[in-house]
């Protein structure tokens, strides 16, 4: 059985949220951010730019908003099916984030992912500044993940599979052998060699054989 490496974009494809407005809703501010959050999957704004203008708007909220947040979190249908297929054939997984290691840490214990990257939001004094510390984790960043995991894992490009739906995702899924659309935006369906339409993750483990 094939040895294959999956790497996962988290928000509205292993999680069905977008974690940056959950939090936003906490802060009142959900229909602004959403708004900026919507154009950048879409393309239309600079990913880092969009994510630090959003940020701001998390200004002031106590830190405790993330388990809140993460109570709210629904993990897709199937993803947990997926990943564990993929670890009984022999396989490694990992989570890559425009969001944040604030809730993706506790995801990937619970969903026993073997690697998650994500923006670090900076919290002083118990409260969020507005600011994300470190580099942004960008189209780029995720594309480089890809490569860095899957050689750790010894395992060949031609056996890495990458999950996405925003434009932030289109550098992982060009480079993996096989990019996979889930409920993606256009530009994404247009991009990728495998469009998958319906809300299940499941639907993979099937097109890899496991």
């Amino acid at each position: 059985m094939t040895k294959f490496f999956v790497i996962f974009d988290v928000d509205s494809t292993l999680i069905e949220d977008e974690v940056i407005e959950l939090l936003a809703e906490v802060a009142g501010k959900r229909a602004q951010v959403a708004a900026v959050t919507e154009r950048a999957m879409a393309g239309e704004l600079d990913f880092a730019e969009s994510l630090i203008e959003r940020v701001k708007a998390l200004e002031g909220l106590p830190e405790s908003v993330f388990a809140d947040v993460f109570d709210r979190v629904t993990v897709t249908r199937g993803a947990k099916e997926l990943i564990d297929a993929v670890h009984a054939s022999g396989g490694k997984v990992g989570a890559v984030s425009g969001g944040f290691t604030q809730v993706l840490t506790p995801l990937a214990e619970l969903l026993q992912l073997d690697f998650a990257r994500a923006n670090d939001l900076e919290v002083t004094n118990g409260k969020l500044t507005g600011r994300v510390l470190g580099k942004i984790i960008d189209r780029t960043a995720k594309a480089e993940a890809l490569a860095e995991w899957a050689a750790i894992c010894g395992i060949p490009m031609h056996n890495t599979v990458a999950v996405g739906d925003g434009a932030n995702d289109l550098d992982m899924l060009a480079l993996a052998n096989l990019g996979v659309a889930f409920n993606a935006k256009p530009i994404v369906r247009e991009q990728a060699d495998l469009v998958i339409e319906e809300h299940d993750l499941s639907a993979l483990i099937a097109v890899l054989g496991l």
